[in-house]
């Protein structure tokens, strides 16, 4: 017998989004994971409002949010918003109920920037490897470090002459300028979109774009991130920020660093044995002299490093292409750093599940 095609709409729902939601959903070990973190993370939040007033929209359920925004390559907050108003998945990890009114996109927005004030961001990826290492995921002795190149939300015409001068834009809203011919750099020129976005070139017969330089440290046992950084684009940046991460995890013992041509330099190798790291880095010896020598390479441990450090691209991967990070959808590079921060803990809780579940 036939169906017949009547509308299924009634007055009262007696399902809540709990029950709709499978009991070996993916998100359901993740929505775990990040309540342990958040309850963590309580007391700093407690320190980022006012006592009265009007509630804001919960720390906690912005937080979720924008971990789903990662999650499911959602390409922008006002998407966000909509969705959270129909995806019954989506009102369950952040915590709405059926009823609730989602948050308008500005409200929302404006949410989003006070947590800039208290790092939040880098507390959660904290918290977040807090968990690993608790549960004995991580190693403490083994970790590789690299860098990649972030597109900025500024086009190259808004790139313009600091002391005012130049051709003016074409008429329009997104009117012509020929550039041809005029040289561009960083020094007397900048971006009247992102003045902290950079000209940089990924090498050579590269072309130069606006851009950020996002840097990652991993542990070599799991391939987690336990540390992140976001810097202008410059030619030292990789090396700076990577001694930077360093100097945040090194302890009493001595520890390995693997990492590519790109952070053989006589300086950064000193500076690394100064911290009481082994640079297990990439010998670069195209018409130079490496810094690492065989007192380095002779030990099996520098081949294994040099093995493990490519693993430092999974994470890279999965922030442009599922978490759209390959061009940022923010301006200033506070905005920037805080969500790529919060992409590296998003990207380690996806990881979490799986390595808990494996066996041991």
């Amino acid at each position: 017998m036939r169906g017949q095609d009547h509308s299924g709409e009634s007055l009262f729902s007696y399902v809540s989004c709990e029950a709709r939601v499978p009991l070996d959903h993916p998100l359901r070990a993740i929505r775990a994971i990040v309540d342990e973190v958040l309850e963590v993370l309580s007391p700093e939040f407690e320190q980022l409002y006012a006592r009265v007033g009007r509630p804001s929209v919960a720390p906690e359920k912005l937080l979720r949010a924008l971990l789903l925004q990662a999650f499911y390559t959602v390409r922008s907050e006002r998407q966000l918003m909509e969705q959270l108003n129909y995806n019954l998945l989506f009102r369950w990890f952040v915590g709405l109920s059926m009823d609730q009114p989602v948050w308008d996109a500005t409200t929302f927005s404006k949410n989003r920037d006070r947590l800039l004030d208290g790092a939040v961001a880098t507390k959660l990826l904290g918290a977040v490897v807090a968990q690993a290492e608790q549960r004995k995921l991580l190693s403490s002795e083994h970790f590789s470090v690299d860098g990649t190149m972030i597109e900025a939300w500024a086009s190259m015409k808004s790139f313009r002459p600091r002391d005012g001068s130049g051709e003016p834009p074409g008429p329009g809203r997104n009117g012509e300028r020929n550039f041809r011919g005029e040289q561009r750099r960083n020094e007397t020129h900048a971006s009247t979109s992102d003045a902290d976005a950079q000209l940089y070139r990924k090498g050579s017969g590269q072309p130069a774009k606006l851009a950020f330089l996002g840097h990652l440290m991993i542990e070599n046992r799991s391939g987690l991130i336990v540390a992140s950084r976001l810097t202008r684009a410059t030619g030292t940046a990789e090396r700076e920020a990577a001694l930077e991460m360093v100097r945040a995890v090194c302890g009493r013992h001595w520890i390995t660093v693997g990492a590519d041509k790109g952070y053989d330099t006589k300086d950064f190798v000193a500076n690394l044995r100064a911290e009481r790291a082994v640079p297990h880095v990439a010998q670069n010896t195209t018409n130079r002299r490496s810094a690492i020598d065989g007192r380095t390479t002779r030990h099996p441990g520098y081949a294994l490093s040099q093995r493990f450090r490519k693993r430092i691209e999974e994470p890279f991967g999965w922030f442009k292409t599922v978490a759209g990070f390959r061009q940022t959808r923010h301006r200033g590079i506070g905005r920037v750093s805080w969500m790529f921060d919060l992409t590296a803990a998003a990207y380690n809780l996806i990881r979490l599940p799986k390595l808990i579940g494996a066996p041991a």
